[in-house]
């Protein structure tokens, strides 16, 4: 089940949204440009380190280019890979646009970071004395999806459903969506982690929780939370299969 498109309509234009994809896209290209050596310094150099940012521990001078706390900032805007940065933005074109439209561009930044802040620390806290870098927006991302299912629960999510060779786009309630992905990053949490890096699952947890704590403080006064459907749910749009 793979989320393209939703159909919620927006008010206003999402420049912050679109804005928070073009930088990171824009610090992705950079951090390519580095080359691989270079690059890995980068993540090192502004990527989230728990033991750095909890006290833990301290990188050495070369790499202490901003305060640890800052890092925690400045890891929201980086990226691991093509895929690691194409799955973080889609799932903000998609999302993001509407919770920005309930909240106001101003308010919907504060709430981003935020959430993003929320996301680093909850990853942090489960192995404080961890040395590895944490990049990603996934976390802020997640507190989008987090505040879009409590605004938006009946909105339909255009969501590619792979059957074998045949594909099917169905039109899927986001609360289903976004529920079984909030479920998915709870149980890849409890599996056990080599320890070695990899997805940052209680990032997604933690700012999942913190935009659903948050958007009651920062959506606008009247706007509702559990807003109402305008289209039917797990309607199948269109089959397609192996030859087209």
């Amino acid at each position: 089940m793979f989320p393209i498109s939703d159909d919620n309509p927006r008010h206003i234009q999402p420049i912050v949204t679109w804005s928070l994809i073009g930088a990171c896209v824009l610090v992705f290209l950079w951090q390519i440009s580095l080359g691989d050596y270079r690059g890995q310094a980068a993540v090192m150099q502004f990527g989230m380190i728990p033991a750095r940012l909890f006290g833990y521990g301290e990188v050495s001078p070369a790499f202490a280019v901003v305060p640890g706390w800052a890092t925690v900032l400045t890891s929201m805007f980086m990226h691991g890979g093509f895929m690691h940065l194409g799955l973080n933005m889609l799932f903000l074109w998609i999302f993001g646009d509407n919770v920005e439209d309930s909240m106001g561009h101003a308010r919907y930044l504060v709430f981003y970071l935020l959430c993003g802040v929320a996301a680093a620390v909850a990853q942090g806290a489960i192995n404080p004395t961890s040395t590895i870098p944490m990049v990603g927006a996934s976390g802020a991302i997640s507190g989008v999806l987090g505040a879009y299912m409590l605004l938006h629960p009946h909105a339909t999510v255009r969501t590619l459903i792979f059957i074998g060779l045949f594909v099917t786009i169905v039109h899927v309630p986001a609360l289903f969506v976004l529920g079984i992905w909030f479920l998915m990053q709870i149980v890849s949490g409890m599996l056990p982690s080599s320890g070695e890096g990899g997805v940052a699952f209680f990032a997604h947890i933690g700012g999942f929780v913190a935009g659903m704590a948050l958007v009651p403080f920062f959506k606008k006064p009247n706007v509702k939370l559990f807003q109402a459907s305008r289209s039917h749910p797990f309607e199948v749009e269109r089959r397609r299969g192996p030859w087209g």
